[in-house]
């Protein structure tokens, strides 16, 4: 009996490789891939904004990145007893203003040395729903529990977010034309926008992501949200709010993402380099026991040799844990 039904993804042409270095950004499906990618220590960086939603806040930070913007403390504005900042994700947010600031900075400079240098840039649109300050038409990426009345919500045509994301496309490649593009749809539902608007919302994000791989040939695309919302399209597959795909639902894009966008050498050595990662987050009941000194030794010297066989892979983070647990 067939229960699920099919879908064909095209492998990428120049597949993911741990060589390469990846920058990933937009909603939080975002922090699901990145997440996977972490404990598979490849080189990447998540969201240096934090969470971006819409298309328009997407290319205004990557615009940021690539011309090494710096922001200022006449940026931040103060609300709820914090400084905050309408291009970022609350996680950046202070009490201290300057120390909200050197957050900011600090994730600016990061990015604009990734983007540089990135190989591939993943890209995850959640919503095309785009918030305004009422008092200046100012776009907002976040509105940081601010009153409703202060915003103006507008659904973006597919020409505005075209048009935005083509600019900032030309941008990347102009500065950095070995960089690859990923574009995807996260399959998480904005309900609280209704459900008809979410539909609508994410039927343009569809389009404008289509006609954008119709337009530059270093675009691609994964189809995040069909294989939640077409092939596994049950409630099963979602968390108790109904909205957000849970962990049976990310396991298996990644798993679908794997086989149609990592090369398979990479795939071979995943699997070794993931090994450690769940030993790392191993906790010991006894760790003064011989048998868990076994353990960390054993896991230290896999570690040193797999960083030996493949140089590129930074696997300095497990063999300092298990050294360390060793002198303890």
């Amino acid at each position: 009996m067939k229960l699920l039904v099919d879908l064909t993804i095209p492998a990428l042409p120049q597949p993911l490789r741990y060589t390469d270095k990846i920058l990933l950004t937009g909603s939080c499906f975002t922090e699901h891939m990145a997440d996977r990618l972490a404990q598979h220590h490849f080189r990447h960086l998540s969201n240096p904004n934090g969470i971006l939603f819409n298309p328009l806040s997407v290319a205004d930070s990557l615009r940021g990145y690539l011309q090494g913007k710096q922001y200022r403390a006449e940026d931040l504005f103060y609300l709820n007893e914090l400084w905050n900042s309408w291009d970022h994700h609350t996680r950046f947010s202070d009490m201290d203003r300057d120390a909200a600031l050197n957050q900011l900075n600090h994730a600016q400079a990061e990015a604009t040395t990734m983007i540089h240098e990135a190989d591939w840039l993943i890209i995850t649109l959640g919503s095309a729903f785009q918030y305004y300050l009422r008092e200046n038409g100012l776009p907002v990426a976040n509105n940081h529990r601010a009153p409703g009345q202060w915003f103006e919500k507008k659904l973006l045509t597919v020409a505005q977010m075209n048009t935005a994301l083509s600019a900032v496309l030309e941008l990347l490649h102009e500065k950095n034309p070995r960089a690859r593009v990923l574009l995807t749809i996260s399959p998480v539902r904005h309900i609280r926008d209704g459900v008809v608007e979410n539909n609508r919302s994410k039927a343009r994000l569809i389009e404008t992501v289509h006609e954008l791989c119709g337009t530059f040939g270093f675009v691609h695309y994964f189809p995040s949200y069909e294989l939640v919302i077409d092939v596994l399209r049950d409630y099963r597959y979602y968390d108790i709010d109904l909205v957000h795909p849970n962990f049976a639902a990310t396991s298996y894009v990644w798993e679908t993402f794997m086989q149609s966008c990592i090369e398979v050498e990479t795939i071979q050595q995943m699997a070794a380099v993931l090994e450690l990662s769940t030993a790392q987050k191993h906790r010991p009941r006894f760790a003064g026991t011989q048998a868990h000194r076994d353990f960390c030794r054993k896991y230290a010297e896999k570690a040193k040799e797999l960083q030996l066989l493949h140089p590129y892979l930074d696997l300095s983070g497990p063999v300092n844990h298990f050294e360390r647990m060793l002198k303890e």
